[in-house]
């Protein structure tokens, strides 16, 4: 019976190990990330800075206005908002601003659609670069000379550092410790090794003649994930601009963060079933950054993760109590990966008290597992607060 056992406890233990030490040795890799500090621009490139905004009436006008208050040439930048079921309150009120406004009224919308409804109303040479903001995002003024800087260096693809606009409930302290979690890992942290930063679905800008040929093939409500799987099998390197911000509003109320976390767990297994059948082939020609993604994706949803982890650590020390030292020090370097790419301005008694809707959310999450039939179809909008 106690050979069983051991055999089981070990089976559970190597793959929650590997997908452990994974996410530990990104987190401290970022530690010693440094931004590369790219040299003046040669040229001032030509940008369409595009706003995909599906309902999102509340946030629109605000956050296009605080855009147009670029240090950058105003006539080398257009910003094109694309309406999607807005009310026309709302709509009029953007056309008094000076950008391109496109009304869509899709059956099912998603932010794929509207992407490519934006580049169909583009001349094909009519800008360098395109810039994919969230209908909240707000940013600094020197957002496009950075992205300008940057891209005549010679990076095609730019993640900016997505970073939570509000704190103001728990699941918002939470929605943005995630996000700064994910900036470590998935970003700086690969970025310090000289692999790809992840893309986060808005901050990103583009080479424009790369952008037109490839958005058409998006097709789901992961257009990040699809958009980062066309960059690495091109071999093209995505780098990550840790020292620029765009604020994002995040998710306030525990049954939208759900709703959330499902809608990107059922994109990333969607991804991963896509990429699968290319690891052979990626690791035979060498794309070290393809294979790292699809590992990447391999990985399980964070939350079940942590679950798990702390769940067998509680059950072997309850029932087997030669395995559980080993547990623990699995849950210990858990909990390292988790803190050690958060600010620490974000380390403090709220997050303590936040903490407190972890057991439910991750919960939620596993449950989730059961219902992802087709949520990768629809559009990832945020509720926004009042």
């Amino acid at each position: 019976m106690n050979a069983v056992i051991y055999m089981i406890d070990w089976i559970l233990f190597v793959p929650l190990a590997f997908c452990v030490s994974y996410l530990l040795f990104y987190a401290i890799a970022s530690r010693f990330y440094r931004s590369p500090q790219y040299p003046a621009a040669r040229k001032q490139h030509r940008f369409a800075v595009l706003f995909p905004a599906y309902r999102e009436d509340r946030v629109i006008v605000n956050a296009v206005q605080s855009f147009l208050g670029q240090e950058y040439p105003a006539e080398l930048y257009d910003v094109i908002v694309i309406s999607d079921q807005m009310q026309p309150a709302t709509n009029d009120a953007l056309r008094q601003l000076p950008i391109h406004l496109l009304e869509a009224d899709y059956t099912d919308s998603s932010k794929a659609k509207a992407l490519v409804l934006a580049m169909e109303h583009i001349a094909g040479d009519a800008y360098d670069i395109v810039v994919v903001m969230d209908a909240d995002n707000i940013t600094t003024s020197n957002f496009l000379s950075e992205m300008n800087r940057a891209y005549d260096f010679g990076l095609p693809a730019i993640q900016a550092r997505r970073t939570g606009k509000n704190l103001n409930t728990d699941v918002a302290m939470l929605d943005a410790v995630s996000e700064e979690i994910n900036n470590g890992i998935f970003r700086s942290g690969h970025n310090a090794v000289g692999l790809s930063a992840s893309l986060s679905g808005s901050g990103m800008a583009f080479d424009a003649g790369w952008f037109r040929r490839n958005v058409r093939q998006l097709q789901t409500a992961g257009e990040d994930k699809e958009l980062e799987t066309m960059l690495l099998r091109q071999n093209i390197h995505i780098g990550y601009l840790q020292y620029l911000p765009v604020y994002d509003e995040k998710t306030q109320k525990t049954t939208n963060i759900k709703n959330q976390r499902k809608r990107w767990i059922a994109a990333q297994f969607g991804a991963l079933a896509t990429v699968l059948p290319d690891l052979p082939k990626a690791f035979m020609q060498g794309n070290m950054d393809y294979c790292d993604k699809i590992f990447q994706w391999m990985l399980p949803p964070r939350l079940v993760q942590l679950a798990a982890v702390f769940g067998f650590t509680l059950l072997t020390t309850l029932v087997y109590r030669p395995a559980a030292p080993k547990w623990w020090m699995l849950s210990a370097a858990q909990i390292a990966a988790m803190f050690i790419p958060v600010p620490a301005r974000l380390l403090n008694g709220r997050l303590l008290k936040a903490l407190m809707q972890v057991p439910s959310l991750a919960l939620g999450t596993i449950a989730s597992l059961f219902h992802l039939k087709g949520a990768n179809k629809k559009f990832i909008h945020t509720e926004h607060g009042e």
